[in-house]
């Protein structure tokens, strides 16, 4: 129970971590100007990414020794990252339209059938490792991973609408998820400009400033994303929808015949009884 409250706990840590990693510069103006003087974050983020590597290699540790996650469902998320790193690799060899990527189908799914810690684990390593296989290594990385880790740590919230239509194992699941991924289509963007916003410069009325009010600051973040990302977001939800519309439900077994394997409950037998085991054919 203390293993799982410290790993629950360093989940926690994280997501202020990136919440303060994002924000930080509309709190302290003069550091982050400092900071960012030759490109935004340059400064800080090879320590973000350290922190942030470490802490999900300690939460790993910590969920394999707790039997948060036992060893097989920890080979899992590998594989799932894996395939998530070659995925992404491809869209680096042949862009899709705008932001459309392969990747969210997975980060998505399975973070809604294992839940939120998985899911953050799987989004934010598939952007680690990926990142490092395609070369796409630079100060906007740490923001990436926490921002997908984000995106697979929520999938679980979709649960109890899935159980309020009673659409589990059928299309309406998918329906419902696919809703999901297209909504985080445009939040993933929507978050990840916020990453760079506060360093650039242009028109009074898109970028941010030291000392602008808050209500004013989120006006002229909305103009700046109608019109800089909105049509470039726009590819990804696209994409999203159509990834778990056509392969949501196939998926989803796969993932839960997986985790239904890999959860059960070792029961010694009761002295005197005999153990009977089922027939497996073949003869041995």
């Amino acid at each position: 129970m203390r293993q799982r409250g410290l790993s629950v706990a360093i989940y926690a840590l994280t997501t202020l971590l990136g919440a303060a990693a994002f924000l930080y510069p509309f709190w302290l103006p003069a550091a982050a100007q400092a900071a960012g003087s030759g490109m935004a974050h340059a400064a800080d983020a090879p320590l973000m990414v350290s922190l942030l590597a470490g802490l999900c290699f300690a939460v790993l540790l910590l969920e394999v020794q707790g039997q948060g996650m036992s060893a097989k469902v920890v080979a899992l998320l590998g594989i799932l990252v894996a395939m998530n790193a070659v995925l992404r690799f491809v869209e680096s060899a042949v862009p899709g339209p705008g932001g459309f990527s392969p990747i969210f189908l997975l980060i998505v799914l399975g973070g809604y059938v294992y839940g939120a810690r998985f899911g953050f684990l799987l989004g934010a390593l598939t952007i680690f490792v990926s990142s490092i296989l395609t070369g796409g290594v630079g100060p906007w990385l740490p923001y990436q991973m926490f921002t997908a880790g984000w995106t697979g740590m929520a999938a679980p919230l979709c649960r109890p609408l899935v159980r309020a239509l009673r659409a589990e194992g059928k299309a309406g699941e998918a329906a419902v998820l696919a809703v999901y991924g297209g909504l985080w289509g445009f939040l993933f963007g929507a978050v990840m400009n916020i990453w760079f916003w506060p360093f650039v410069s242009g028109p009074a009325g898109q970028y941010w400033e030291p000392g602008v009010a808050f209500f004013e600051g989120l006006r002229r973040y909305a103009v700046f994303y109608l019109v800089t990302s909105l049509a470039w977001d726009a590819m990804r939800m696209a994409g999203n929808v159509a990834f778990i519309l056509a392969m949501g439900v196939p998926a989803l077994r796969i993932l839960r015949r997986f985790r239904d394997r890999f959860t059960f409950e070792y029961a010694p037998a009761v002295a005197g009884e005999r153990s009977v085991l089922p027939a497996t054919g073949g003869g041995r």
